[in-house]
């Protein structure tokens, strides 16, 4: 498998059919550049991510994108979330949609990758929620 492609990215509302949509886009894409080893574990953590971004931002738009480099796929999903007020409801958030990504987890955990949550880089606002599948 050459160290390239996919470079997928792709906009979905958040609703209920959404996390469908991206396992289906990146399952399409892994096989078109021959990377189908990836595939279950990248249509779980990419359904995973947009699923739990669609309970907390829902009916606002989710970005996914998926890249391979350095010989790991890089699933991500970039959500709208504000930013609470108040430090207490931040950690409450924060822990509600770490511990509802508990399969997500234990798939990454399988794979050797790691994942994470965090707020969106500027010039965006939000959460990027992020995983690490090596090879």
């Amino acid at each position: 498998m050459a160290d390239h492609g996919p470079a997928l990215s792709l906009t979905l509302p958040g609703g209920p059919c959404s996390a469908a949509i991206g396992r289906n886009a990146v399952t399409a894409s892994l096989r078109a550049y021959g990377l189908t080893p990836y595939t279950w574990p990248t249509a779980l953590v990419v359904g995973e991510l947009v699923g739990v971004a669609g309970l907390m931002t829902p009916g606002l738009d989710l970005y996914v994108s998926a890249r391979h480099r350095d010989k790991a796929l890089r699933p991500v999903v970039w959500d709208q979330h504000p930013r609470h007020a108040d430090p207490d409801t931040v950690t409450l958030c924060a822990e509600r949609r770490r511990s509802a990504l508990w399969l997500l987890d234990s798939v990454v955990d399988d794979w050797g990758g790691e994942w994470g949550v965090c707020d969106a880089l500027p010039p965006h606002a939000g959460i990027r929620s992020w995983a690490r599948l090596p090879r």
